[in-house]
């Protein structure tokens, strides 16, 4: 059995992907996800979707195109995004964001306000997503009536999400106070694992969204949106279509929290910048 896989593996050595099929798999992957492929890309594609291939018992990329193609269901048009799609994050990544959510909490619970709906947009493994879940009810009162919406387009990423389940390495940003009253530590196969706590998980819904294509189907006001570091993906015209979806769902006076790297000069017309890579709808 090894050695069968391996002498495929060796067939999918030898197959090149071409520029004509690299462009048919850009140019399907932009008109379904909004993700931009440069041409620097295509040695990336041709790995990852040489392994999605070998799975199926493909050796041959035009092959695998057409049979995309021919999948009426999309099955494998959702299993070629997952394929494609980048899912780097960490626990209170760019944490200026989680000090200002704080603060942002602090303000509005203090005003009067019970109500809290927060959206994680490209939230991946669920880093991100269970961090503004820990940060709300570290911080609130009262989360009876708070809810976040996690999604992503990746529906192999949102079930290790939904699992809440980290190896230490995956913990090392989290303060020894938050683990202890927010993961539970176990064994599993011998590793040491972190899950989530059931209070916590429990505030978030975690649903497949492709943000290449508003209008989405969930109700505002949101109080907050994370949308990081994702729209480096897009480019300027699926970032405005995204852009004016999110200031829809926002409350007057609602936040947008986007990557550091990410550039979006020329694009922001309705919101208002507040400090690098943070924005309000006034």
């Amino acid at each position: 059995m090894s050695a069968t896989n391996s002498d495929d593996k060796n067939v999918m050595n030898n197959v090149q992907l071409d520029n004509e099929t690299f462009t048919q798999f850009a140019d399907l992957i932009y008109e379904k996800a909004g993700i931009y492929l440069s041409s620097q890309k295509q040695a990336l594609v041709s790995s990852r979707l040489g392994k999605r291939m070998r799975k199926l018992g493909l050796n041959d990329y035009r092959a695998y195109y057409k049979h995309i193609r021919d999948d009426e269901t999309d099955t494998e048009l959702v299993h070629l995004l997952d394929a494609i799609s980048t899912n780097v994050t960490q626990f209170y990544r760019e944490p200026r964001h989680f000090d200002l959510f704080r603060d942002l909490l602090n303000r509005w619970e203090k005003e009067g306000q019970r109500r809290f709906r927060f959206w994680s947009a490209g939230c991946s493994s669920g880093e991100e997503p269970y961090t503004i879940a820990i940060t709300a009810r570290k911080t609130l009162q009262s989360v009876q009536d708070t809810k976040i919406l996690a999604t992503d387009i990746s529906s192999t990423i949102l079930e290790q999400a939904r699992r809440g389940e980290y190896e230490p390495k995956r913990i090392e940003q989290v303060p020894d106070s938050v683990l202890r009253a927010f993961f539970r530590k176990y064994t599993k196969g011998g590793n040491t694992v972190y899950q989530i706590t059931e209070d916590i998980s429990s505030m978030i819904t975690f649903a497949r969204l492709n943000l290449a294509t508003p209008p989405f189907p969930m109700q505002g006001p949101l109080d907050v949106v994370f949308c990081r570091n994702v729209m480096i993906y897009f480019d300027n015209e699926v970032r405005r279509r995204l852009l004016n979806e999110i200031y829809r769902l926002l409350k007057p006076g609602g936040y947008l929290m986007v990557g550091h790297s990410e550039s979006l000069s020329g694009i922001l017309s309705e919101f208002k910048v507040v400090e690098p890579a943070v924005y309000r709808k006034d």
